[in-house]
């Protein structure tokens, strides 16, 4: 009777069956409108629970109502005086569906109607019969085993769904431990593949940059010695040049993403951070049609952060949603979305600052490798940036994730704990 999907007919359902063929054959056997009740009976309680799904608001009321009726009918069909007759524990049947389905006061509530249904039948047999000591005794006993019947039913009922609760819950918690341990697997196996790759990094950006120091003098002193005699070559020797300092910066970022970070912690309002980088961001691209919409949560906590360190992860974020929304089809300007708000990441405070562009997004096949070094969308692109973020990030004890399923464009949350933890 518990709101169950049914696929045919179970053996709960065949005994049901069963026990009402059995009082069909009990006297009075020959009283037909007692067989139509029974019949009804075994009808209702295969769409009891087709009642309830389509209407699962007054279901089970109309479910205890129509049965409290049958039964009802049954005694008034059973006997001379239905008050006398043998089938009034039927009676049972809605008390226990209202203990099933209803909660401790409306048990006691739908258990006394059911009550006041039987008493109704001492109206016709009072005209007939005295009330003595005996009758009224035995009828207090058969209502006394009534809510007896429905308080022991509905407490097992309710501690059942309790104890379905508190098993919903472990289970979710249990899954939200696998998923955050499965992060925490994702996280350690690419910081053991940034710690190799870094430290291969600084000894070969190490190596690079000698021969590049000698590269870009022996370049220079030729495009000076040659730039009145060979204005060719002086072209091209100032080309070798450039690209040697193209190089240099490649080195350096390098160096930036290997070396181990000095970083310095004090506290630290996010929102400031936050706002100096957009500036930043936005004296670089000033002609950039880009809208800046800010969800600043009140009274955000202090963070720990080296400021310079945070403003550049910041920056790179940004950056990066400009320059995925320039040029895009959406509209006359790009969106972009900064939202900061107090939040707790295993059993840390801390905030949470949210990005979000309205670009075309972070193609599905680079989401999971996304913060890996050289993983980039972009042509020409090293991909490093997010690389080094997810470096500083980490530096702080937070940790960033591209969120997924979030809408168009690309969602980055950077969590970066307080400074009281």
């Amino acid at each position: 009777m518990l709101n169950r999907t049914r696929s045919g007919i179970g053996w709960i359902d065949a005994v049901w069956l069963l026990f009402i063929l059995g009082l069909a054959f009990l006297p009075p056997r020959n009283e037909i409108h007692k067989q139509i009740i029974l019949v009804a009976f075994g009808v209702f309680q295969f769409l009891e629970s087709a009642l309830i799904a389509r209407l699962p608001q007054r279901g089970r009321a109309y479910t205890v109502l129509i049965k409290m009726s049958l039964a009802t009918l049954l005694l008034d069909h059973t006997g001379e005086i239905g008050i006398n007759s043998s089938y009034w524990p039927i009676y049972y049947l809605p008390i226990v569906t209202a203990a099933i389905y209803f909660g401790p006061i409306a048990t006691l509530l739908w258990t006394a109607l059911a009550s006041l249904a039987y008493c109704s039948f001492l109206v016709p047999a009072l005209q007939v019969y005295e009330l003595t000591s005996d009758a009224i005794a035995i009828l207090s006993t058969r209502i006394l085993f009534f809510f007896l019947a429905a308080v022991l039913v509905n407490r097992f009922v309710v501690e059942n769904r309790r104890q379905v609760k508190r098993y919903q819950a472990l289970s979710e918690t249990l899954e939200e431990t696998n998923r955050q341990l499965q992060r925490a697997e994702a996280e350690a196996r690419r910081s053991e593949r940034l710690a190799a790759l870094g430290q291969m990094s600084a000894g070969l950006a190490h190596e690079i940059r000698n021969p590049l120091g000698v590269i870009k003098g022996s370049a220079e002193m030729l495009a000076q010695k040659l730039q009145a005699t060979e204005p060719l070559a002086s072209e091209l020797a100032g080309y070798i040049s450039s690209e040697v300092n193209r190089l240099n910066a490649l080195v350096a970022r390098f160096l930036d993403f290997a070396r181990p970070a000095h970083v310095e912690l004090r506290p630290q309002r996010v929102s400031e951070i936050v706002d100096g980088a957009l500036q930043s961001v936005q004296n670089q691209l000033p002609d950039a049609k880009v809208r800046v919409e800010r969800q600043y949560a009140p009274g955000l906590p202090e963070i720990l952060a080296d400021r310079e360190l945070c403003e550049r992860v910041f920056v790179n974020l940004i950056l990066n949603a400009y320059q995925a929304m320039d040029g895009q089809a959406h509209g006359p300007q790009g969106i972009l979305r900064v939202a900061i708000a107090p939040e707790s990441s295993n059993g840390r405070a801390g905030v949470a600052v949210i990005i979000q562009d309205s670009g075309p997004g972070v193609p599905a096949e680079l989401r999971e490798q996304i913060f890996n070094p050289f993983v980039t969308s972009k042509e020409g692109g090293v991909g490093l940036g997010l690389a080094i973020v997810a470096k500083i990030v980490d530096d702080h004890h937070g940790w960033i994730r591209l969120e997924s399923d979030s809408g168009p464009g690309a969602r980055f949350r950077v969590f970066l704990p307080c400074a009281s933890e």
